[in-house]
């Protein structure tokens, strides 16, 4: 019995997933971003019920990926895809007035999330840690980018709006943030991992600062803190990648 509880967790990613999905395009744009959010507290809770209750079950790994590549794939596209014609049509870039096929960019998400999640199950690499951006990140940018967009003066400590609501409300950045991140769901760019190997400082103080930075910005900047910790995240990956093979060109 105890082996399908991740496996319903994992399953529950996935019901909310979808009804994210019939929420995009029904214009529910915020529900469906908190339905998401939803599916990233399950992906944790799936995996770490799983090794609380030392289970080890090569179907529940399957169900897993497919569940990410709707929850983490699919979903955060449409939504991104449904902010950036809102956001254009609200705030006109000329560019995607010319070439509205543009907007399609955004199929590049469900596509480098399935090659990620591919190259991650077959990759023994990636045991304690990530090479590439992993796709439960990934789409939480895009989710609490559409939370910013729709919410665009939520309370602060340290006011941000001023230069965080010009670029949620860009189409174009927007389309090309999908673009570079997406490159880095396949980048051969080591990424630590957040996962602790016991409650000791000097074995875990990455993590540790990581997590620490984090409640500092989401304590004087709200909800700003998600999509930011996401690209402090990346850059400080990239460049600790380089210092440590400054000879190594990235593919």
């Amino acid at each position: 019995m105890k082996n399908q509880i991740p496996n319903s967790i994992t399953i529950l990613s996935l019901i909310l997933a979808c009804g994210a999905i019939v929420l995009t395009f029904e214009g529910k744009l915020a529900i469906a971003a908190y339905l998401l959010i939803g599916s990233c507290i399950c992906d944790f809770l799936d995996g770490f019920s799983a090794r609380m209750l030392k289970v080890n079950n090569p179907i529940g790994k399957e169900i897993d990926s497919l569940v990410d590549m709707v929850a983490f794939g699919v979903a955060p596209a449409m939504l991104l895809y449904q902010i950036t014609k809102l956001a254009q049509t609200e705030n006109p870039i000329q560019l995607l007035t010319d070439y509205p096929w543009l907007h399609y960019i955004i199929f590049i998400i469900p596509i480098f999330s399935a090659i990620r999640l591919a190259k991650f199950n077959i990759d023994t690499r990636q045991t304690s840690s990530f090479i590439g951006l992993a796709v439960p990140a990934h789409a939480s940018f895009y989710i609490f980018c559409t939370l910013l967009y729709l919410y665009p003066e939520l309370p602060m400590i340290i006011d941000v709006s001023a230069f965080v609501t010009p670029l949620v409300s860009n189409p174009l950045i927007l389309l090309i943030f999908a673009v570079l991140l997406s490159l880095m769901l396949v980048a051969e760019v080591p990424m630590f991992s957040l996962k602790f190997k016991n409650m000791k400082w000097k074995d875990n103080q990455l993590p540790f600062s990581f997590i620490l930075l984090w409640f500092l910005l989401l304590a004087f900047t709200n909800i700003v803190a998600m999509p930011t910790i996401i690209l402090i995240y990346v850059v400080w990956s990239i460049i600790s990648n380089f210092k440590n093979n400054p000879n190594t060109v990235t593919k």
